[in-house]
């Protein structure tokens, strides 16, 4: 057989394999028989499965039913499919599918459920979680030991062990007893009585005839424990109708003081449903309020333009070195407070805005000894792109950061406060979160706003809690006792999480406080605030907040406007425009940089565009009507002070924000320039004259480095300040008429001065005055923080068909039929020959042109075996095509092992 042939073999099309007309017998042989683009699906669905890519089939079916990889894949079931997994766990091994569906119908028509099934169970199969034909399908082992009841774990459907899980280890003797008092003949060996037993309970009229004899008490027990949890604690000396129930089997003692229901019991006492609720269906994402899609785009885009002042504002702020980094890293809670008071937003808020311009990588630390956040470089250029661009960058930063903002100031599992910008923030969910809210949003008609708890109930059902599809509790045999305080044999809620049975005489059933199980799944914790100190809260609780915060960030966001989601986040997210209401959003297949720029051209023409000047006012105020070119807003921020903000801008004159454009070396006939250039409105006398008396006095006084001196043409002016007690802390003294000299430093002595009311200019050593210029602070570049992902990243296409491609070779070289060799002598498993006959073997092969199988030991001393194809054999080397590497490698004769021939079929 050529190479070709080899190849075309080692691709099983869709079927069953070879051998097995009634089913496969092992997961390894269901996942055999499908076709390349299902094990690729199996992949896609499972990328744990790829790290790294297994050798054959075998070992993907063994990773595939680990504990670490099955608890994942049930994570990420919806919550039918989730039932329909726990159904098969309290089913026959295997189950038929209509005893599957017996379990969510009870017998009765239900054409949801009945519809709904099929794509559970086809869903269910792909993922490798179920195997079988329908006629007997089987649940993974790792999964059925996570989901079938015991007594540390109840079902998540309420259901308890069977009769014979109930009775192993019972003395024959006690099993003949309630065989007699169930009416039953009796047996002569235990296990008969067990199956006379399960008899009895599963058919329905003779289990209908029993419980009609049974005391209405005994029934009212029944009732409290038929949908879960099936344990009960009963006291030392318990009431007729439990002892009434007990002596016939249909409670069973699992220790001296607990009693169980039996899983048939139940199943009977519930129709033959394993849930009292199956929801096959997904709940639908309600609309709170519709707008039409033009006021959501302008309610959006003011908002993004909002958002672009505030992180400008955030960064100018912090442009000669932000507030210092803890110890620990994150921000301090003075400075998050102070940050929030300076753009005017709640902390929360703030703590957003902080994190997002961190996520977005123009804000980080700047390294140095003393440690400070500051912008970073990608910050300037930032700011050179337009708007729109730049509100792409930042919705795509907070897409897709793993970093929740929401946490800030609630407590982690060691009670440390959460700080902004801090180590503890991430949280892995938190991207898929975000994007399945804005798909969610995407499927409501243009305009229209979710109400919220509809689409975190839909959440819930794509996501379910982990352990509480249904009331679950922990056993009281480790929970501790229960404490019934019911009528006669009332039946109450213990103290521990199970049912107390108890035997006291007062009235009615208690109901004591019942901690939820941890379940089959250890609980993940997360803190947030609101949660009190060291509150722990489920992963799913999590995920709720999660998607809460996605809802308020995307509002300050701008992606959604009045609750809606606007168009250009559509094109942002991927999404068709256009797609129909109703229908699952899925992405159009661009890049995410052609994304981006689509959003910015949908924003672009929505958002203020930028003008050109002010209107002067004679208060020494100035109204900016509209968002200013930066190069006019960045003068006007040098020679005003910002007095409010809002759909207009007002800046402030005063003498020392003049004072500051002076001392960038401008002059007071620049300044009028200036005015005169960007003024609607001729430039008001008192602004004129406030610009030329302190530019009249900039610089008078000079101020030098000696320790520090002050030097004037006016001695006058000397000795007025010198007469002046405020200048006292300067420790002045006349060197010269008109030279001061100061024991202190030359910025202390030009704060002391302008704070008497002076302008004092710097000089430098050659006597020039020194221009002041706002160089800003800037750390060393920095790339954004790499989100932290869940798990591994999902496989691309051509990883797919590598992986699949080297799993059918890897698969094919140890499942081919070998002809036995001459001498049979193997040795782990590897084919064991001579050195002449590997050397003979290998050259036929290489003139006939056919594969054979090798067994190998690499340097590192690690065997294995292969399928190769020989093409050349010289220099005590043989070079092949090797299927399971599906490459042309050359291996060593003496690492050979041994050789055989393919069976004739396979050639």
């Amino acid at each position: 057989m050529g190479i070709g042939e080899l190849d075309r073999e080692a691709h099983v099309p869709e079927g069953r394999p070879k051998g097995t007309a009634a089913g496969p017998r092992t997961l390894a042989e269901a996942l055999r028989a499908r076709g390349d683009d299902g094990l690729a699906a199996l992949l896609r669905a499972r990328p744990d499965l790829l790290g790294p890519v297994p050798n054959d089939l075998t070992q993907l079916a063994t990773r595939a039913g680990t504990r670490a990889s099955v608890v994942r894949a049930l994570e990420r079931l919806d919550r039918f499919s989730l039932q329909v997994a726990e159904a098969l766990a309290v089913a026959p091994d295997p189950a038929p599918y209509p005893v599957l569906l017996d379990l969510f119908t009870g017998g009765h028509e239900e054409p949801e459920i009945e519809a709904a099934l099929p794509r559970a169970v086809a869903l269910l199969r792909d993922q490798a979680l179920v195997w079988g034909e329908d006629d007997r399908l089987r649940l993974v082992r790792t999964a059925r030991e996570l989901l079938a009841p015991s007594p540390q774990h109840p079902s998540p459907t309420g259901l308890g062990p069977t009769v014979a899980e109930a009775t192993a280890g019972m003395s024959p003797g006690r099993l003949q007893e309630i065989v007699a008092a169930a009416g039953l003949p009796s047996t002569h060996d235990p296990v008969s009585a067990v199956a006379a037993l399960t008899g009895l309970f599963t058919d329905r009229k003779r289990m209908g005839a029993l419980l009609d004899t049974a005391p209405p008490e005994a029934l009212s027990v029944l009732d409290r424990l038929v949908w879960g949890p099936p344990y009960g604690e009963v006291t030392a000396r318990p009431t007729a109708p439990v002892g009434w129930l007990r002596d016939r089997g249909l409670l069973l003692p699992v220790s001296p003081r607990t009693m169980v229901l039996p899983r048939e019991v139940a199943l009977h006492l519930r129709g033959g449903r394993a849930h009292r609720a199956p929801e096959p269906r997904a709940p639908e994402v309600g609309v709170a309020r519709a707008y039409r899609p033009q006021v959501v785009d302008s309610a959006a885009a003011g908002q993004a333009y909002a958002a672009l002042a505030t992180v400008e504002e955030l960064l100018k702020s912090w442009d000669h070195g932000g507030p210092a980094v803890l110890r620990a890293g994150g921000l301090a809670v003075r400075d998050l407070k102070r940050t929030a008071a300076a753009l005017d937003v709640p902390e929360p808020v703030a703590a957003f805005w902080v994190e997002l311009a961190y996520g977005a990588g123009l804000l980080a630390s700047d390294g140095e000894a003393d440690e400070r956040y500051a912008p970073t470089p990608a910050y300037d250029d930032w700011l050179d792109q337009p708007p729109a661009e730049r509100w792409a960058r930042l919705a795509g930063a907070w897409l897709a950061a793993t970093r929740a903002p929401g946490l800030v100031g609630g407590q982690d599992a060691k009670g440390r406060t959460l700080s902004a910008l801090g180590p503890d923030l991430d949280r892995a969910a938190a991207p898929e979160v975000r994007h399945r809210v804005l798909a969610l949003l995407a499927t409501l008609p243009p305009g229209a706003a979710a109400a919220p708890e509809t689409l975190l109930a839909r959440l819930r059902w794509e996501r379910p809690t982990r352990g509480t599809t249904t009331a679950r509790s922990t056993p009281p045999a480790t929970a501790g006792p229960g404490v019934g305080t019911g009528a006669g044999p009332g039946v109450g809620t213990g103290t521990g999480a199970g049912t107390g049975i108890g035997t006291d005489t007062g009235a009615g059933a208690d109901s004591g406080a019942e901690p939820a199980a941890a379940g089959p799944w250890a609980s993940e914790a997360g803190t947030g605030r609101g949660g009190g100190p060291g509150t722990p809260r489920p992963a799913a609780d999590l995920r709720e907040r999660l998607a809460h915060w996605a809802l308020g960030d995307a509002e300050l966001l701008g992606v959604t406007g009045r609750g809606a989601l606007s168009t250009a986040a559509r094109a942002l997210l991927n999404l068709p425009l256009d797609a129909p209401a109703g229908q699952a959003a899925e992405g159009g297949g661009v890049e995410p940089e052609v994304a981006a720029e689509r959003a910015a051209e949908l924003l672009e023409p929505l958002l203020p565009q930028a003008v050109d000047h002010v209107l002067l006012q004679a208060d020494l105020t100035a109204v900016a009507p509209g968002p200013l070119l930066r190069p006019l807003a960045d003068a006007l921020a040098v020679l005003a002070d910002v007095e409010s903000k809002g759909g207009a801008t007002v800046y402030r004159f005063t003498p020392g924000s003049v004072r500051r454009a002076l001392d960038t070396g401008r002059s007071a006939s620049d300044l009028h320039a200036f005015l005169a250039a960007h003024a609607r409105t001729p430039v008001p006398q008192p602004l004129a004259y406030l610009i030329d008396d302190v530019a009249r006095k900039h610089g008078h006084l000079r101020i030098g480095a000696a320790s520090a001196y002050v030097r004037c043409d006016d001695d006058a002016l000397l000795g007025e300040i010198l007469a002046d007690r405020r200048s006292a802390p300067l420790r002045l003294r006349r060197l010269a008429p008109t030279v001061l000299a100061a024991q202190t430093d030359p910025s202390s002595l030009l704060d002391g001065l302008r704070s008497m009311g002076y302008a004092p200019a710097a000089e430098s050593a050659e006597g020039d005055v020194l221009i002041a210029r706002a160089d800003a602070h800037r750390t060393p570049p920095r790339t954004p923080p790499a989100p932290v992902p869940d798990g591994p990243p999902a496989p691309d296409a051509t990883l797919l068909k590598a992986a699949v491609r080297a799993i059918r070779a890897g698969d094919h070289a140890a499942t081919a039929v070998r002809k036995e060799p001459a001498v049979p002598v193997t040795t782990g498993g590897l084919p064991r020959t001579s050195a002449a006959e590997t050397l003979a073997t290998v050259q036929a092969a290489a003139m006939t042109g056919s594969a054979v199988w090798i067994g190998y030991v690499n340097a590192e001393g690690a065997a294995s075996q292969r399928v190769i194809a020989p093409v050349r054999v010289e220099g005590g080397f043989v070079t092949g095509y090797d299927h399971t590497a599906d490459e042309v490698r050359t291996y060593p004769l003496h690492r050979i092992t041994g050789v055989a021939e393919l069976a004739d079929e396979e050639v």
